[in-house]
C-alpha cells in the first residue's frame, strides 16, 4: 500500500504541477490585488481597455539580479518578480493554474509557436457570498445577484481547461434572494415593480416573493492563436479604466450571450533593417455581437424580449509614451431582428443611416473615450472617461449634448516607517467621480432619463432588469473614496461612497415640456423624490490558511430622501464571503 501511494505522489509531482501565471475573474479578490501590484510594476496589466476572465492573465514582471560566473565575474540576469518584497501576499495561494500535460518536444513550426502546446487546468472557488440589507437594496458589480432588502446569497465555482489554443471555461453563479418588501416609487410599467420613468427596463424590485436565479457567469469556449482570439460564451466584458462605475461594460448585471473576435493586448513592431526594429506600442481590439434579454417586469409584449448588441473596443499604448493608454468603446443596441444585423458595419463608420426604415425600429448608439496614465515609478494612476449617447456627426450638435464623464485615480502609499519594525505593509488610496446627469440644454427640449435609456429601444442598456454599465449613480452622480491596507494575511479597507441614482428623473420634471404643464407644485411633488445615499463602510479580508479566505464587510447607508421618511432614512449592509483557492 505504501508503494502505491508513493507511485501516485510521483505521478502527480511530474504530471500535475503548477504554472506561474494567474487568470482572474472580474472584480475578484485576486484581481483587485494584482491591480494594486500593477501600480508599482510588480505585475504587468494583461489588458488595455477590454477585459474578461479569459483575457485577465496576470504575470509577474522580471527583476534584475546578478549571477556569479566560474571565473568570479558577475552577469546581470532577470528572474521572476514574484519573490520581490513588494509582493505582500507572496505566501498566500492566489489561485493556481495546473499543467496537466506538456509536450516534451514541442513543435516549432510557425503555427505551433502561436499556441500553448500542452494542457492546463484551473479551479475557481468555490466562493460563497452572503449579504443582508436591513432596510433598502444595496450592492453592485455582483453579476446576476440582486442584493435586495433581506438576505442574499450566491455560490460561484468553476473549472477552466486549456490546450493547444482551445479554452473551455465553466463558471456559473447560483443565487437566492429573500427579496423582502420595501417602499418603491410608482412604476409606469404594467406591473408595480418596473421603473418610474420611460425608456429603461430597470427593475425596482424583482417581484414580491423570494426567488432563485441561475446565471452562466464566466462560462465560454474560446480559441486563441498568437494574439488573435475568437470565442462564444457569457463572459461580461469590463470596458475602460473605471474602478467602480465603467460606462459601457461591467459585471453589474447578469451575463449575456455573445460572440466575439479580435486581438488581445499585443505589441506591434516592424523590422526596418537588420539593426533596428520600429516599435509602435501595444494595441488591443475586440468586436462582439451579443443578445440582451428583457426582464419579467417590463411589458407583456413577447416580440421585443430580445435585443441585438453590436460593439467594438479599441485601445492603444504608444511605445514613445508607455505610461499612456487611450481607447474607444462603441455600441449599437437594436431589437433582435435579422434586418438589424446590418448595424455591425455601423461600428466602423460615422455615417448616419435611416434606421427608422427597418421595421419601425431605431438604434441606440453609445460611445465612450478614455485616457489612462499609469506612473509606475511613483505608484500613481489617473484616468478619465467621456461618454455620449446617440452620437451624431452633425457638426451643429452640441458636443456635450447627452455627455457624461468620469475622473478617477489611485495612489500607492508605501508604509516605510512600519517596515522598519519588520511589518510588511502596503496601502493605496482610490478615488472615482462619476457625473451621469443630463446636459442642461435638455431644459429647452424634452425629458431625458439618461445615458442608459432610449426612446425607441425602450428597454435601454440593460440585461434582465439591471444596467450593464455603471451600477451606482447611473442617472445622477457618484463619488467614491477608499483607503486600503495590505498585510501578509489579507487587507483592510475603509471607504466612503456617496451617490444620487435618479437625479435625471427629478430634473426631467422641470424641463420645458413638463414644467409648463404643472408649474404650481414642482417642488412639493418632485423634490421629495430626490435621493442621496451616503455609505460608510469597512471591509476585512483574512487568509485563514494559504487557501481559505474569509472576507467580511459592514456598511452604514444614510439615505436622504423625504420619500423614505415613512420607513426610516438609514439601512445597514452586512457582507460575508468565504472562498477556497485550490
Amino acid at each position: 500500500m505504501k508503494v502505491r501511494k508513493q507511485s501516485v505522489f510521483i505521478f502527480f509531482y511530474f504530471f500535475f504541477f503548477s504554472s506561474l501565471f494567474a487568470q482572474e475573474a472580474l472584480k475578484s479578490l485576486e484581481e483587485e490585488y494584482y491591480d494594486f501590484l500593477s501600480l508599482t510594476g510588480v505585475v504587468e496589466r494583461p489588458t488595455l481597455g477590454y477585459r474578461t476572465l479569459s483575457d485577465n492573465v496576470w504575470k509577474y514582471n522580471t527583476v534584475e539580479s546578478f549571477e556569479e560566473n566560474e571565473d568570479g565575474t558577475f552577469t546581470k540576469v532577470r528572474v521572476p518578480g514574484e519573490e520581490s518584497d513588494a509582493h505582500v501576499w507572496k505566501n498566500n495561494n492566489l489561485g493556481t493554474t495546473y499543467t496537466l500535460w506538456e509536450a516534451k518536444s514541442p513543435s516549432d513550426n510557425w503555427f505551433a509557436r502561436g499556441i500553448k502546446q500542452g494542457f492546463t487546468a484551473r479551479i475557481y472557488g468555490p466562493e460563497w457570498f452572503n449579504s443582508y440589507n436591513t432596510a433598502a437594496p444595496y450592492g453592485q458589480n455582483d453579476g446576476a445577484l440582486w442584493q435586495g432588502r433581506g438576505y442574499n446569497t450566491a455560490l460561484t465555482a468553476g473549472v477552466r481547461l486549456e490546450g493547444y489554443g482551445v479554452e473551455v471555461t465553466f463558471k456559473p453563479q447560483v443565487s437566492w434572494m429573500e427579496n423582502r418588501e420595501f417602499e418603491t416609487m410608482k412604476s409606469i410599467a404594467e406591473n408595480q415593480f418596473g421603473y418610474f420613468s420611460k425608456g429603461i427596463d430597470l427593475v425596482q424590485r424583482f417581484g414580491d416573493i423570494s426567488f432563485w436565479n441561475y446565471d452562466w457567469g464566466d462560462s465560454e469556449i474560446r480559441w486563441t492563436w498568437q494574439s488573435f482570439t475568437i470565442g462564444f460564451g457569457n463572459q461580461s466584458p469590463w470596458l475602460g479604466p473605471a474602478y467602480i462605475n465603467p460606462m459601457l461594460g461591467s459585471n453589474n448585471a447578469g451575463s449575456y450571450s455573445k460572440f466575439d473576435f479580435g486581438l488581445k493586448k499585443t505589441n506591434i513592431s516592424f523590422p526596418l533593417n537588420n539593426n533596428y526594429i520600429l516599435n509602435l506600442g501595444d494595441f488591443e481590439a475586440r468586436v462582439w455581437i451579443g443578445r440582451l434579454i428583457e426582464s419579467n417586469y417590463f411589458d407583456n409584449n413577447a416580440e421585443n424580449d430580445f435585443r441585438l448588441l453590436n460593439a467594438i473596443s479599441l485601445s492603444y499604448t504608444p511605445s514613445f509614451i508607455p505610461v499612456l493608454t487611450i481607447g474607444l468603446n462603441r455600441i449599437f443596441d437594436t431589437y433582435w431582428q435579422k434586418e438589424n444585423f446590418k448595424y455591425f458595419k455601423r461600428l466602423f463608420t460615422l455615417k448616419k443611416e435611416n434606421a427608422l426604415s427597418i421595421s419601425g425600429n431605431d438604434e441606440d448608439q453609445k460611445f465612450a473615450l478614455f485616457i489612462d496614465l499609469n506612473f509606475e515609478k511613483v505608484g500613481f494612476e489617473v484616468y478619465g472617461e467621456f461618454g455620449c449617447d446617440d452620437f451624431t456627426s452633425n457638426r451643429w450638435t452640441n458636443p456635450f449634448h447627452t455627455a457624461i464623464y468620469t475622473i478617477g485615480g489611485k495612489q500607492n502609499i508605501p508604509l516605510t516607517i512600519l517596515k522598519k519594525l519588520n511589518l510588511n505593509l502596503e496601502s493605496e488610496i482610490i478615488f472615482e467621480l462619476n457625473n451621469f446627469e443630463m446636459s442642461q440644454d435638455f431644459q429647452l427640449e424634452w425629458p431625458y432619463t439618461g445615458y442608459y435609456s432610449h426612446g425607441f429601444v425602450n428597454q435601454g442598456y440593460t440585461q434582465k432588469g439591471q444596467i450593464i454599465g455603471a451600477g451606482s449613480g447611473s442617472f445622477g452622480n457618484s463619488q467614491y473614496l477608499s483607503y486600503k491596507i495590505y498585510y501578509s494575511k489579507g487587507d483592510f479597507i475603509l471607504f466612503f461612497h456617496r451617490y444620487c441614482p435618479n437625479n435625471n428623473y427629478i430634473y426631467s420634471k422641470a424641463v420645458y415640456n413638463s414644467a409648463k404643464k404643472d408649474q404650481s407644485n414642482i417642488n412639493e411633488k418632485w423634490y421629495d423624490r430626490y435621493e442621496s445615499y451616503f455609505v460608510y463602510g469597512i471591509n476585512l479580508l483574512y487568509y485563514l490558511n494559504n487557501n481559505f479566505i474569509i472576507d467580511f464587510g459592514f456598511s452604514f447607508l444614510n439615505i436622504y430622501c423625504i420619500h423614505y421618511q415613512k420607513t426610516g432614512d438609514y439601512s445597514f449592509n452586512f457582507a460575508l464571503r468565504l472562498k477556497y483557492n485550490f
